[in-house]
C-alpha cells in the first residue's frame, strides 16, 4: 500500500500555485479589482477637493484602464504580457507622481514643512498615492509570472 501525500496547505499551497503558474491569473484579477476600488476612492477624495488640479483626473482615468488590463490578463496570456504591464507601469508612474504632488501640496500649506505633522494630517494624504502604486506593482508582478499550462 502506497501512502498518499497530503495536499499542500497554507504557504506551501501558495508556493505551488506560483510554481505551476496558477497565481498569475489570480494576481491579474486582484489587480483589476484593486484598480476599480482605488479609482472609486480617488474619485471621491478628488471630488471633495473639486478636482482643483487637472492631474487629479489621471488616477481616476487609469483605474478603469488597469481594471480592463487585469481582466484581459485573466482571460488571455498575450494580454497578461502586453496590456497588463503597460497599464501597470502607467499606474506606478502616476502613483509616484501623485506622491510628489501631495508632498508639494503639504509644502504649500501655511507653515509648510515646519508644520509637517499638522499639514500632513489636514492636507493631501501623503501616502495615499503609494497605494495606487501597489496596485500597479501587483499588475506588473502578474505580468512577469509564469502562466499555468
Amino acid at each position: 500500500m502506497v501512502a498518499q501525500t497530503p495536499a499542500p496547505r497554507g504557504i506551501q499551497r501558495l508556493v505551488r500555485n506560483v510554481e505551476t503558474g496558477r497565481f498569475e491569473r489570480t494576481l491579474s484579477g486582484l489587480t483589476a479589482a484593486g484598480a476599480l476600488v482605488t479609482a472609486a476612492e480617488i474619485y471621491l477624495e478628488h471630488d471633495r477637493a473639486s478636482f482643483g488640479d487637472p492631474w487629479m483626473w489621471a488616477p481616476v482615468v487609469l483605474g478603469p484602464v488597469g481594471a480592463a488590463a487585469g481582466v484581459a490578463g485573466v482571460v488571455s496570456t498575450r494580454m497578461a504580457h502586453t496590456a497588463l504591464p503597460l497599464a501597470s507601469v502607467a499606474i506606478i508612474a502616476n502613483g509616484l507622481q501623485g506622491t510628489y504632488l501631495h508632498l508639494r501640496g503639504i509644502a504649500q500649506r501655511p507653515g509648510g514643512f515646519k508644520e509637517f505633522r499638522y499639514n500632513s494630517e489636514m492636507g493631501p494624504p501623503l501616502l495615499a498615492p503609494l497605494l495606487v502604486t501597489l496596485v500597479g506593482g501587483m499588475g506588473l508582478l502578474a505580468s512577469v509570472l509564469r502562466r499555468e499550462s
